[in-house]
């Protein structure tokens, strides 16, 4: 297990420029535990869950990332797809699927309501007026964050639309499906919705946002949409698609994100578990004390952290779900946050613990029929917090 630099350190921060900053966090990204010393691991009983389940076929390859207390662990297993046996690690591409909200569309709106250009309790119409129907006045951004919008879960935008734009006017045009706060429903679409909020917003497609915004100012320089084609060695493989006839790799699994040109709030990003690890260092420096790239206060991520109970009984924060919710494992501690995505990918943050637990795999490869990594992301969870405790250090 390795340490890096507390690059959060305000006496530290002082003394950098933010562009010089960036270059320190992606150095310490290179030197943090991106290695794995035979015998030596803080985490064997996890490893050895983490291998059975790879070898026992829950996905072709994964890629397990652990910091504690800025400590980085990273352990790889199996191999990329059915026909590359390169083993994953820490420098894997995958396809986060639905992880993109947290990672890339919350972070966003986060930022935004931040900076006063969206505000939380806002009819969503204020930023998308293309947003119509029956009651969706009342639908606010809110709302729309937990999954209480009244929109439906999903519907083939890729099939019945040919572009970007008939896309977002379809799902803008949907019914809705309850009255507005009234039930939840995780929704791909609301993500859609907002996808176009932050654009408006921002005056600019959400990948340069993110890109201009979070990724290049956090050093994360292997997480983005749209990955070029020299990334495509280390990009692990997603399903046999029958829509598009062929092995995905580099290309969004989901059809209706590849409908709008690989770039949506709801799923397309793609990203390592080092840079992720990094991320969930940087979410929980900053709702500890604000951070100053992104420049975002500790009363904005702390209320984007906490439960809403919107609906009441619902497990959501804004964006981000809390336990019991899936993939969590229930030793986790009641205020932690995180999220999964369908192709296999969770990341779950105890701030208690300063734990950020990120487990990335493709067990849509080659078919999305294989559903065994449900249990062993939240078995993984579990067996960290298990083998931290072991070691006297899990409190």
């Amino acid at each position: 297990m390795n340490s890096k630099p507390n690059i959060h350190d305000n006496r530290y921060s002082s003394l950098i420029s933010s562009h010089f900053r960036a270059f320190a966090i992606a150095v310490a990204v290179l030197l943090a535990g991106t290695s794995k010393i035979a015998g030596q691991t803080p985490y064997p009983t996890t490893v050895a869950y983490l291998d059975s389940a790879i070898a026992g076929g829950a996905a072709p390859g994964a890629v397990l990332g652990i910091s504690f207390h800025g400590d980085w662990y990273v352990h790889g297993t199996g191999r990329l797809g059915i026909d590359d046996s390169t083993r994953p690690d820490g420098t894997t591409v995958y396809d986060l699927a639905s992880l993109t909200k947290v990672i890339g569309l919350t972070t966003a709106m986060m930022m935004a309501v931040d900076s006063g250009l969206i505000g939380l309790d806002s009819p969503i119409q204020r930023y998308v007026p293309a947003f119509t129907g029956r009651n969706k006045s009342r639908v606010t951004v809110r709302m729309l964050l937990v999954h209480a919008s009244g929109l439906p879960d999903w519907r083939p935008l890729y099939k019945e639309t040919a572009t970007r734009a008939e896309a977002f006017a379809l799902a803008d045009t949907t019914p809705l499906d309850t009255l507005p706060g009234t039930r939840f429903k995780y929704s791909d679409l609301g993500a859609i919705v907002m996808t176009q909020a932050v654009e408006a917003v921002y005056h600019q497609r959400l990948d340069s946002v993110l890109a201009e915004q979070v990724f290049t100012p956090l050093g994360m320089m292997s997480s983005r949409y749209l990955p070029p084609d020299s990334w495509l060695a280390r990009i692990a493989p997603t399903e046999n698609d029958p829509w598009r006839g062929r092995i995905l790799r580099g290309e969004v699994h989901d059809e209706n994100a590849a409908r709008l040109d690989g770039v949506s709030g709801h799923a397309g990003l793609f990203s390592t578990t080092t840079d992720l690890l990094h991320f969930g260092d940087w979410l929980l420096a900053a709702a500890r004390a604000g951070s100053i790239t992104p420049e975002i206060s500790a009363r904005t991520v702390a209320a984007f952290l906490t439960e809403q109970n919107i609906p009441a009984g619902s497990s959501r924060a804004l964006g981000w779900d809390t336990p019991p919710g899936p993939g969590s494992g229930p030793l986790l501690s009641p205020n932690s946050f995180g999220h999964t995505g369908f192709t296999g990918t969770s990341i779950w943050i105890d701030p208690n613990r300063e734990l950020v637990i990120v487990l990335l795999s493709n067990r849509v490869h080659p078919s999305r029929e294989n559903n065994r990594m449900s249990a062993v992301r939240r078995g993984v969870a579990d067996r960290v917090v298990r083998d931290l405790e072991s070691l006297g250090r899990g409190h």
